[in-house]
């Protein structure tokens, strides 16, 4: 054998011993891909959410936290190849009703969540680890069917993977934290959400606060002794009236200690609930369940059809458009909102109070009078979100209840010529901000309470005498206050001057 043949013979073996070692490394390389895509996730509750950490092969690492409703936050937390996401699944009922029920659960919950993260982030590495290694033995089986090369690719898998988020911890900068970028809502609605760092400090303070504001609103019916005499009789039909909730998540903590003290009977929105109307405020609708009672529902200026679809899920919510219900023996009629504007800056026009505008909502009024009198029965209350639709109704129905003005008024407004009214005026009860304005009552150095009412009715007696005895307007302190008042009126009523400006 001449050295040409020998030379040749070498060069072939390094060329078989080259092919197999990238071959090695692209069954490896394929089976990490393969098993990150498929399996590098877990599920970890944190507070009251169920979460899904994964992680993804990319060329930029960073972080991202998808935080329904309000949108995602990406970070640049360290270097690639993986990218971490942390997204909120959904709301658990179980460790929400417990948030809800037990005055020691938030404080827990908040005190763990940094631990529930961590502990989740763990698993994920070590779920990493395993599905990349299995996925490339399994692949480089199918390749190979050598079990000395299946378990080369099983330790470059190791290798790799581990080198890979060895890496990132290698490249972590803390203070990335401190500069997210917002996406989805947050970033698409600057009117809402303003200066995002004004309203973090702010929600840091409403939640130190929270715990208090919670056993303070636990002590409300003790105060009732000191209020003026009323003895609700029995069968008396106690409706809470609610509205303008704008996404504020202590709102249903509230809401929910008010409907077990004061045994309430039926819920009344009358809209505003969501923010912006979108996909990723659905979930927020999920609370509405949890309040066990009935839950009647108009749409707000702020909530879209989905907002509406949303509701409508809830297996105690009746959702009205130009409708009538009856709950407990009341009779309901409501109509929602005309307008979708959440939109402030690029719709101005649509949300200020203009001739176009008044006549808009005031033909929701008119359509809602002759859903009522075309009722053969009497209905007992109307529901509106703006109180401009107030007008076409009056006298057509005793209560008018609305919302939109984010202010607490009660007044009598009185029927309004050749409208076909059969009495001379309704009482028009319009409520303040359940939410306090929401995200953009975070903004504010004098942030609004949240405020609801208790109505009493009289206990249904067949033949049309339901009456308004008496209500307490209930008010808890805004940000950073843990406050709460409660007055009760008895009938009759004292009124103001109807002023229903509409504010957006």
């Amino acid at each position: 054998m001449g050295p040409r043949r020998v030379r040749t013979i070498i060069d072939a073996k390094g060329l078989r011993a080259a092919v197999r070692v990238l071959g090695v490394l692209i069954v490896t390389v394929a089976g990490v891909w393969l098993g990150v895509a498929l399996g590098a996730h877990t599920a970890t509750p944190v507070g009251p959410f169920q979460a899904t950490l994964s992680i993804e092969p990319t060329l930029y690492g960073d972080s991202e936290v998808d935080i329904p409703p309000l949108g995602s936050l990406s970070f640049d937390t360290h270097d690639g190849p993986a990218h971490v996401s942390v997204k909120m699944e959904s709301l658990d009922r179980g460790r929400t009703e417990q948030l809800i029920t037990d005055r020691t659960a938030i404080t827990r919950a908040s005190e763990h969540a940094v631990d529930d993260v961590l502990s989740g982030l763990v698993r994920l590495v070590l779920r990493t680890l395993s599905v990349s290694v299995l996925a490339s033995m399994a692949l480089a089986a199918l390749v190979f069917r050598r079990m000395s090369r299946v378990a080369l690719c099983g330790g470059l898998a190791l290798v790799i993977t581990g080198g890979s988020l060895g890496f990132a911890l290698a490249t972590f900068r803390a203070d990335a934290l401190s500069e997210p970028r917002y996406d989805g809502l947050l970033a698409n609605a600057p009117a809402v959400v303003g200066d995002a760092r004004k309203i973090a400090q702010n929600y840091t303070a409403y939640a130190d606060q929270l715990q208090k504001l919670v056993n303070n609103v636990s002590t409300l019916y003790s105060t009732l002794s000191s209020l003026p005499t009323y003895d609700p009789a029995p069968g008396t039909v106690r409706v809470l009236h609610i509205s303008d909730m704008h996404l504020n998540p202590a709102a249903w903590t509230v809401v929910r200690s008010v409907v077990e003290q004061f045994k309430i009977d039926v819920v009344v929105d009358t809209g505003d609930i969501n923010d912006w109307g979108s996909e990723m405020e659905g979930s927020y609708a999920d609370s509405i369940a949890l309040l066990k009672v009935p839950y009647i529902y108009i749409r707000g200026n702020h909530d879209s059809a989905r907002t509406s679809a949303e509701v409508a899920q809830q297996p105690n919510a009746i959702v009205l458009e130009n409708g009538i219900t009856t709950v407990k023996g009341l009779t309901f009629a409501g109509i929602g909102d005309p307008r979708f504007t959440p939109d402030k800056e690029n719709r101005p026009d649509d949300s200020l109070r203009t001739d176009k505008t008044v006549e808009l909502v005031r033909s929701t009024g008119t359509k809602l009078a002759r859903t009522i009198d075309a009722q053969d029965g009497k209905v007992d209350v109307a529901l509106i979100h703006d109180p401009v639709a107030a007008g076409p109704i009056a006298g057509h129905c005793p209560i008018i209840l609305a919302g939109h003005t984010h202010a607490r008024s009660v007044s009598t407004m009185p029927a309004e010529p050749g409208s076909g009214a059969t009495a001379d005026s309704s009482l028009l009860m319009i409520q303040g901000s359940t939410g306090g304005a929401g995200l953009r009552g975070l903004e504010s150095g004098t942030p609004l309470p949240l405020a609801m009412s208790v109505l009493y009715f009289s206990a249904p007696d067949g033949n049309g005498g339901v009456e308004l005895q008496a209500y307490d307007d209930i008010h808890v302190g805004g940000t950073g206050l843990a406050q709460v008042s409660l007055t009760r009126k008895v009938a009759p009523f004292d009124s103001v001057a109807p002023t229903p400006t509409p504010t957006g």
